[in-house]
């Protein structure tokens, strides 16, 4: 159902954009909306389960070129460029159902969209995570006894080995994988595109142990569990993908990690393999392949050998 404004009973315009993203998008972008709403002066308002709605019950035909301009500055100030141009978006297309809905004037859209990206470079947050410490999770899984620790274990396998986002793994389906081959039929995917990939021979035999514990009935491949080990039949979400990263680091002993470090490490390794970038971007469905190539290290591991090539003498100081 769309959320309508409270006082004109119209429905709103960030919730008409928000309809239209994948849930891991709506995520994102909602968040990024919020902060915007936040920035206009709008005041927090929260569902009944704690959701930040603000964006909902803000008027976005009141936002003209000034706000946009001050907005952007503060953008600058407080984020990188490649996050301040991901709420910019996020308003121009909020600002676009305003004017289809009537609320903005074709002039004052026009002008209010004209704000200007954001330049510069930052080095992508994140971490790739080390062969070890993949190790060290998965060996917290296997030392876990229950069911638990089955469910776990192949949902961290899953993610290395395939680079799948967390709402993807969450919405992945029993029916979606091909137990002969490991082919995954990811449907859905960012920007609503099905992809397939292949799971290597470790995340296969993760998921065969799992399959036996949750069986082969169709649904949600991953199910949540209930305080005591036993499972239910709702699938499990992408924030609670995300938890299981990170306690099983805690049992590991190892550096937080998330998500998208698992998925940074996988494309990494893929580069460093030599895989080309065509081929790596089609297996993480990345819309662009440049989206692809910021995650390639193999230029900066060239510059760190090329520097042994410079001779630096050096004495130590006599005692």
């Amino acid at each position: 159902m769309i959320a309508r404004d409270s006082d004109t009973g119209r429905p709103n315009a960030a919730a008409l954009y928000l309809a239209n993203l994948t849930p891991g998008s709506r995520r994102t972008m909602r968040e990024a909306l919020n902060t915007v709403a936040a920035l206009l002066g709008v005041a927090e308002v929260r569902t009944t389960d704690g959701q930040d709605v603000r964006c909902l019950h803000t008027p976005w035909g009141a936002v003209r070129y000034a706000h946009t301009i001050a907005l952007r500055a503060t953008l600058v100030e407080r984020y990188a460029p490649a996050t301040a141009n991901k709420i910019l978006a996020a308003l121009r297309r909020v600002l676009q159902e305003a004017f289809r809905l009537g609320e903005l004037p074709a002039e004052e859209y026009q002008r209010a969209v004209l704000v200007p990206t954001v330049k510069g470079h930052r080095e992508p947050t994140g971490r790739v995570i080390t062969p070890s410490e993949v190790r060290a999770l998965l060996r917290a899984c296997a030392d876990d006894p229950s069911p638990l620790g089955r469910r776990d274990a192949a949902v961290l396998a899953l993610i290395r080995g395939t680079g799948l986002r967390r709402a993807e793994v969450a919405a992945l389906n029993l029916e979606a994988y091909h137990r002969e081959t490991g082919e995954l039929l990811v449907r859905g995917g960012k920007g609503n595109k099905d992809r397939r990939v292949w799971a290597p021979s470790g995340t296969r035999a993760a998921l065969e142990v799992w399959l036996g514990v949750r069986g082969t009935h169709p649904g949600a491949m991953f199910i949540r569990a209930y305080k005591g080990g036993r499972f239910s039949t709702q699938r499990i979400t992408a924030e609670a993908v995300a938890l299981i990263l990170t306690n099983r680091a805690q049992e590991a002993g190892i550096p937080a990690c998330t998500p998208h470090d698992m998925r940074r490490t996988y494309i990494s390794e893929l580069l460093d393999a030599g895989i080309d970038l065509a081929t790596v971007q089609q297996l993480v469905g990345h819309a662009q392949v440049t989206t692809t190539a910021s995650y390639d290290r193999r230029g900066e591991a060239a510059k760190r050998k090329a520097v042994e090539f410079v001779e630096v003498p050096f004495f130590a100081p006599a005692e």
